[in-house]
């Protein structure tokens, strides 16, 4: 399993993942985009956990939702699916 370090708004992440190079790094540039575009909002005056903390939640509930549009597909295809049979 490769190692990789990673820096996000100064701090150091050290870890290991069976990822690639690339998927880390676009997960790097995605929680630096959501961090850049939240300080432009006006989150300036947060400090960088509080900061890092938020982009978590926004990218878990991201994640929440794509799953139930997922759940929500197989559901939908799955009905199609018996309608053909």
């Amino acid at each position: 399993m490769p190692s990789y370090n990673v820096s996000i708004l100064g701090f150091e992440l050290s870890f290991k993942t069976d990822a690639r190079e690339r998927r880390v790094e676009s997960a790097r540039e995605l929680v630096e985009q959501r961090c850049n575009n939240m300080l432009k909002a006006g989150g300036k005056t947060l400090g960088k956990e509080k900061l890092l903390a938020y982009v978590a939640l926004g990218l878990a509930d991201d994640v929440l939702m794509s799953n139930q549009r997922l759940t929500d597909l197989e559901t939908r295809v799955g009905a199609l699916l018996t309608k053909i049979d």
